[in-house]
C-alpha cells in the first residue's frame, strides 16, 4: 500500500447492503476533471451540490449530493471528492466504474493510474500528510467498531486528540530533559554538578508519576475496546447456562435437569459500566474416563479446557446443594487443580443455587448467587469489574489498544534504569541518555513518530475498504 500512494483512489465508502443514502469517495491530486466528467459542471468547495452524476453519454446514473474539498483542506489532505448517491449496491457500483472508466479513457495524466483503494487507504493517507497521528488513526476504527456507549465516547475522544496530547506531552519533558543531557555530553570540561543542578532525579519522577497515571487510563481504555473474556466452568448441572442466561437477560443457553446439556461453548457479550465481557458457558466438566460420556459430551468437554486456557478470568461454578458431597468435593478438587495447571488468569469462586440452599459456610472471596432470582448478580458483576481492572473515573477517558499499552509499559522500564543511572553520578550520563532515548521513542511509536512500514500496514490492512 505505501509505494502507491500517489495514486489517485476511489471506493464505495459505506457499507454493503440496501440504504438510503450511500457514499462513494475519491482520492487524489486535482480531481477538477473527473468533477467536470461527472458532474458536468465545476463545485464550490465544501458546499454541498444536487446535481445528476452522469455516464459517457452524459446520461443520468443517479441524483444526488456532490461534495468536493480540495487540497489539504480533506480527510486526506489531498483533494477528496463524495458523491451521496441513493444507497442501492448497483448505482454505488455504477459510480465507482464511471470514475475508473473516466481514467482510463486517458485523457487526463493525473488519472491514468486511478484505482480501487485498499482497505484503510483513505486514513493512511491522512496519516502520511499529517491530517492525524497513528493513535487518531487507530481511533478511527476504533470508533467504527465500537461496542458499547462507553467505548464509543472515549474513542471520540482519542480520535479529537486527547491520548495523542497525553503522550506528547510525556514526549517533551523527555525531550527537555534530554537537550540537557546532551549539552552536558558535548561539554565534558565544565565543572558543573549538572545531575543536581537541573533536578535530574526530580524531573524523571514526575515524568514517571505522569506516565503511569496515562497507563492507567490506557488500561482502562484498553478493556473498553477489547473487553475480557470469561469462562464458566464448574461440574454438569451447576447452573453455568442458568447463569449466562441471567447475566445476558435471554435465553441464549438450553437448560434442562440432564446432565451434559451443554455440549459446545454458548458465548455473549454482556456489558458492566460500560466494559464488555465476553461471556462463554462450557460443558460441564468430569472426568474422560467416565462410562457415561459419549463421544459428544467428549468432545464438548475438551473444548471447555481449551477455553479455560484462553480465558482472562475463570468463574468457577458451584452448586450449594451438591457441596458437601464426597464424590462432588473430590471431583472439584481434581477440576480446581486441571485448571491451575491450564491458566494464571484470576479464578472468582461462584456458590450458586442460594433460594434453594442452606447459608454456606464463609469461603473467602466466593459470591453467593441464584441464577434463578437474580439474587448476588450485582455482587458478581462488580467482582468481576474488580478482576479485570476496571475502576470508574470520570467522564473522560480515552480508547486504547494492546500496542499502546506495551510501548507505555516500555517507556516505563527505561525510566525506571534511567533513574537508576542518575543515582550513580556523572558517570552514566551516556546510559542516562539512551534509556531516555529509548523512552522517548516507545512514546513515538504510539503516535507514529517512530514507526514501521510493517506496523502501518498492519494497522491499516484492518480498516474497512473506503475509510
Amino acid at each position: 500500500m505505501l509505494s502507491r500512494l500517489n495514486d489517485p483512489i476511489v471506493a464505495i465508502a459505506t457499507a454493503p447492503g440496501r440504504a438510503a443514502v450511500g457514499i462513494v469517495r475519491v482520492s487524489g491530486a486535482n480531481l477538477r476533471s473527473l468533477i467536470d466528467a461527472l458532474c458536468g459542471r465545476a463545485l464550490e468547495p465544501r458546499h454541498a451540490t444536487l446535481l445528476p452524476f452522469l455516464d459517457a453519454q452524459a446520461r443520468p446514473i443517479d441524483h444526488g449530493l456532490a461534495l468536493y474539498f480540495p487540497a489539504p483542506h480533506s480527510y486526506t489532505g489531498e483533494d477528496v471528492l463524495e458523491l451521496h448517491a441513493h444507497g442501492g449496491a448497483v448505482v454505488l457500483q455504477l459510480l465507482a466504474a464511471r470514475c475508473l472508466e473516466v481514467a482510463a479513457e486517458g485523457h487526463m495524466d493525473n488519472l491514468r493510474a486511478l484505482r480501487l483503494a485498499e482497505p484503510g487507504e483513505f486514513t493512511t493517507r491522512a496519516f502520511i500528510n499529517g491530517k492525524l497521528d497513528l493513535a487518531q488513526a487507530e481511533a478511527v476504527a476504533d470508533l467504527i467498531d465500537a461496542g458499547t456507549e462507553a467505548a464509543a465516547r472515549s474513542a471520540a475522544r482519542s480520535l479529537v486528540g486527547e491520548f495523542s496530547r497525553e503522550v506528547n506531552a510525556l514526549a517533551e519533558s523527555l525531550i527537555e530533559l534530554r537537550s540537557l543531557v546532551e549539552a552536558t555530553l558535548d561539554f565534558p570540561d565544565e565543572e558543573i554538578d549538572f545531575l543536581q543542578r537541573a533536578d535530574a532525579l526530580g524531573r524523571l519522577a514526575r515524568i514517571d508519576e505522569r506516565l503511569h497515571a496515562v497507563l492507567a487510563s490506557a488500561r482502562r481504555g484498553a478493556l473498553l475496546r477489547d473487553g475480557i473474556h470469561v469462562v464458566l466452568a464448574g461440574q454438569p448441572n451447576v447452573g453455568k447456562s442458568s447463569l449466562l442466561n441471567a447475566l445476558a437477560g435471554a435465553e441464549l443457553a438450553i437448560v434442562t435437569p440432564m446432565p451434559g446439556t451443554t455440549r459446545d461453548k454458548v458465548a455473549q457479550t454482556i456489558q458492566v459500566e460500560g466494559v464488555p465481557l465476553h461471556v462463554v458457558d462450557t460443558a460441564g466438566l468430569r472426568s474422560s474416563a467416565d462410562d457415561r460420556l459419549d463421544e459428544v459430551e467428549r468432545i464438548g468437554i475438551e473444548r471447555s479446557w481449551a477455553e479455560i486456557g484462553r480465558a482472562d478470568a475463570v468463574l468457577v461454578l458451584h452448586d450449594l446443594t451438591r457441596l458437601t458431597q464426597p464424590a462432588y468435593q473430590r471431583a472439584q478438587r481434581a477440576i480446581d487443580a486441571q485448571v491451575q495447571a491450564l491458566t494464571r488468569a484470576p479464578r472468582l469462586t461462584v456458590l450458586n443455587k442460594c433460594d434453594v440452599a442452606p447459608s454456606p459456610a464463609p469461603m473467602d472471596d466466593a459470591i453467593v448467587v441464584s441464577a434463578l432470582t437474580g439474587q448476588g448478580l450485582d455482587d458478581l458483576r462488580a467482582a468481576l469489574l474488580r478482576i479485570a481492572g476496571w475502576q470508574a473515573v470520570p467522564e473522560g477517558g480515552f480508547i486504547a489498544r494492546t500496542r499502546h499499552l506495551h510501548a507505555l509499559r516500555r517507556a516505563a522500564e527505561h525510566l525506571v534504569l534511567a533513574r537508576a543511572h542518575v543515582q550513580r553520578g556523572d558517570a552514566a550520563l551516556e546510559l542516562l541518555a539512551e534509556e531516555m532515548r529509548l523512552a522517548h521513542q516507545a512514546l513515538g511509536e504510539i503516535t507514529g513518530a517512530f514507526t514501521t512500514d510493517d506496523l502501518l500496514g498492519e494497522i491499516f490492512g484492518r480498516f474497512c475498504i473506503g475509510k
